[in-house]
This record gives C-alpha cells, sequence and structure tokens, in this order.
C-alpha cells in the first residue's frame, strides 16, 4: 500500500533527511588515503548521536553498522570493517539512513579517494546524472516506471549497465515503504505518482554487466565482473509542482 504524507509528515521526513545530508556533506572532507571504512562507521555514528537521531541501518534485518561503506566492485550494502582500509584512486559508495522523531532519511554518495581515473570519474558523473533524470520525472500525473525509465536511458547511453537486482522505494514511517522504484523498465507503467508521495530514488550503475553476487557475509553485494560500481540516492516529496529533494541541503 502507498502511503501519501500529509505536510506535516514531510516535514518530519524533511527533518531526518537534513541529518542525513549534513553527514555525507561532512564525510566529503573526512574520506582520505589510509582511513578504514570501520573509521567512517565510527565518525558517521558519532554525528548520528550528536544530533539526537537513530542509525536506521543498525540491526535491520540483522545489517551489522549504521553506514553501507561499498568499496570499487561492492556495489552496496558493504560492511565496514578495519580490514578494509583506503587506497587512492579507489571510490567509496556511502549509503545512510537515520530515523528522527518515528520517521527515516535515506541517501547515498559515491566519493573519491585522492585521484581517481577517467573511468571511475566518468562512473560517477554518469550515476549522478542518472539520479536526476529520475527525480526530474518524480512528477503529479507521471508513473513510476518514468523514473526507472529516464535512469536506464541515461546510464545506459553512457555506455554503463543499471543494477536491476536492487531497487529504490517509498520511504516515510518505515526504510522502505511501497512503491518499490527500480532503476529500469519501460516508461508509463506502475502506480501514478501523486502530491505527498516520498520515495528514495537509487540508482547504482554498473562500469561493465548489470549482474552482481552476494559475498559469504551476506550482504556486500559485488559486480559479477570485479568492475567499479557507483551508487547515489535523494529522498524526495512528489508536489504539485517540481520534486522537492529532502537529502540535498
Amino acid at each position: 500500500m502507498i502511503i501519501v504524507k500529509s505536510k506535516k509528515e514531510i516535514e518530519k521526513i524533511a527533518a531526518a533527511c537534513r541529518i542525513v545530508a549534513e553527514i555525507l556533506k561532512n564525510l566529503k572532507s573526512f574520506i582520505a588515503v589510509d582511513i578504514t571504512t570501520a573509521d567512517i562507521e565510527a565518525y558517521v555514528l558519532d554525528q548520528i548521536k550528536k544530533r539526537k537521531a537513530i542509525p536506521a541501518f543498525m540491526g535491520y534485518r540483522g545489517y551489522p553498522a549504521s553506514t553501507c561503506t561499498s568499496v570499487n566492485d561492492q556495489v552496496v550494502h558493504g560492511i565496514p570493517s578495519r580490514m578494509s582500509r583506503l587506497k587512492n584512486g579507489d571510490i567509496i559508495s556511502i549509503d545512510l539512513g537515520v530515523v528522527l522523531e518515528g520517521f527515516y532519511g535515506d541517501a547515498a554518495v559515491t566519493f573519491p579517494v585522492g585521484a581517481v581515473d577517467a573511468e571511475a570519474r566518468k562512473l560517477m558523473l554518469v550515476t549522478e546524472e542518472a539520479l536526476y533524470a529520475g527525480i526530474g520525472n518524480a512528477v503529479v500525473g507521471n508513473r513510476v516506471s518514468d523514473i526507472s525509465a529516464s535512469i536506464q536511458k541515461h546510464a545506459e547511453s553512457s555506455g554503463f549497465s543499471v543494477v536491476r537486482a536492487f531497487v529504490g522505494h517509498g520511504i516515510g514511517r518505515s526504510l522502505h515503504e511501497d512503491p518499490q522504484v527500480p532503476n529500469f523498465g519501460e516508461a508509463g507503467r506502475g502506480p501514478r505518482l501523486k502530491e505527498g508521495m516520498t520515495l528514495a530514488i537509487e540508482p547504482m550503475v554498473n562500469a561493465g554487466c548489470a549482474d552482481v553476487n552476494i559475498l559469504d557475509d551476506g550482504w556486500t553485494a559485488v559486480t559479477a565482473d570485479g568492475r567499479l560500481s557507483a551508487h547515489f540516492e535523494h529522498t524526495i516529496a512528489v508536489t504539485k509542482s517540481v520534486p522537492l529533494i529532502l537529502t540535498k541541503i
């Protein structure tokens, strides 16, 4: 069931989203060569607690951390570890969610570590552009798959592939609500978008094939061919006019 939010509920979701946005912005200067993904986890957890919020991911379906830290060929759900140390030229996707007063905010950014090569730069740029292409179609009267088709078209027209194993989603009092928001598909299908819907739109784009494998930890998804992957996500609200990006400062 798709839950349409009131103005007051959207304001509460927006408050949670601002915390996510602030922390992701701060991470841009924190991420550096030679830190570990466990260092990132500790930093994020401290930032969440200082803002009197709750980590949305920790314990969710058994996930053991507050952040997903996915490096290079890791697509999503990479578990922070002291053994995972960042190197010059890496890229790292940080997926972060918080709960504030019962409402969720969720976003993701892929960061470069030091100097990255041309393929990595292009992959990150195209993935973020695909996110905004999707957001641009999140308007009243469109259908969910209009978001999906625009993401797929932009990514594939640039020579990359869209991950199909994971999708975006509704969000509000729960981290994952209806509807699912795939990053691929034919336009003109699925539920019609209405004012007050809140969605987490999150393209995951691979440099090579779209297929993924899950590691033995049961969480970390990696590209099947070992090539790079990037992930960008915003939580948005559908309004009478343009989409409102709640996880953007």
